[in-house]
């Protein structure tokens, strides 16, 4: 315990520095934001002329620390930096960016897959103790149909009540998913969205269908504003009439609307969505997509 306070004390107080030099730096922006073109371009030839001469002179800058670093990467956004970086290399600042990238993405993914409210957790452990015949896919089902509480049987798995000394018949046990994937990979293709940042700090998204089976990517393409027809029509021009897909899987994103779903039924296929939070249902794409995003 000793040991933690003053890690987390320092944790803080560098927080704390981040946080007062963005809203300085903020502060000097919105203050720029109101000056006439004519200072504010006297001014940048000012400061660049005081900058050639510490050229000149070799004068190395001391190394900044990381509230700089963020507040560089983060003002590069509006304007061609390139022109202006002087004392780190391009190379440099994109690696900051792309840590700040990797550092967003793990904090966002520490949260996990939200719990179930208390009442159906309960519903759940009775449904379970009141029918000893019934696997967790009957139980998903009987939530589904009857009281139209949408849950997959992996979630209904994770609050089963525990059986240690159980006596009878045994439970009918649903197949998971692992299996149900190698058992038909060959049958499977999985899909996703990448998300890429490029060296001016520009967004865009490519689409990935991916042959679970073989891990060959059938399709990729590139588009800044994604949507609904644009993805319908990646299928159109990539999925054969005479495909041999009994499934597709596909995480719970807003762009696979329901007319994309009723498109892709008309193909032939299955569409599996993936657990809210839970990128390893869809493992082969996400783990490319990761890997390609952080590259």
């Amino acid at each position: 315990m000793s040991r933690f306070l003053p890690s987390a004390a320092r944790s803080l107080d560098l927080f704390l520095g981040l946080v007062t030099d963005l809203v300085a730096d903020g502060l000097r922006f919105f203050r720029l934001t109101i000056r006439s073109r004519t200072a504010l371009s006297a001014e940048v030839l000012f400061l660049r002329k005081q900058l050639a001469f510490y050229e000149e002179r070799q004068t190395q800058p001391r190394r900044l620390n990381d509230s700089a670093r963020f507040s560089l990467a983060l003002w590069s956004r509006l304007f061609n930096w390139k022109d202006a970086l002087v004392i780190v290399k391009p190379e440099t600042l994109v690696g900051w960016h792309r840590k700040g990238f990797r550092l967003f993405w793990w904090w966002k993914s520490q949260a996990g897959r939200p719990r179930l409210p208390e009442n159906v957790r309960k519903l759940i452990v009775q449904m379970a103790q009141e029918n000893p015949t019934w696997g967790q896919a009957r139980v998903a089902a009987e939530l589904s149909v009857k009281l139209g509480i949408h849950v997959s049987p992996r979630t209904v798995r994770a609050y089963w009540p525990p059986e240690p000394d159980r006596q009878g018949p045994r439970r009918t046990s649903s197949q998971r998913w692992r299996t149900f994937v190698r058992n038909h990979a060959h049958s499977i293709v999985a899909c996703a969205f990448l998300v890429v940042v490029t060296a001016r700090f520009r967004t865009l998204y490519v689409f990935l269908l991916m042959e679970v089976g073989t891990r060959r990517i059938v399709h990729c393409n590139v588009t800044a504003h994604p949507t609904a027809e644009w993805t319908l029509q990646q299928f159109r021009e990539t999925i054969p009439s005479d495909h041999p897909y009994r499934f597709l899987i596909r995480d719970r994103d807003s762009i696979f609307s329901a007319e994309v779903d009723e498109q892709l039924k008309a193909f032939g296929l299955r569409v599996l969505r993936t657990p809210a939070r839970a990128p390893q249902a869809n493992a082969y794409c996400e783990r490319y997509a990761a890997s390609a995003s952080i590259s």
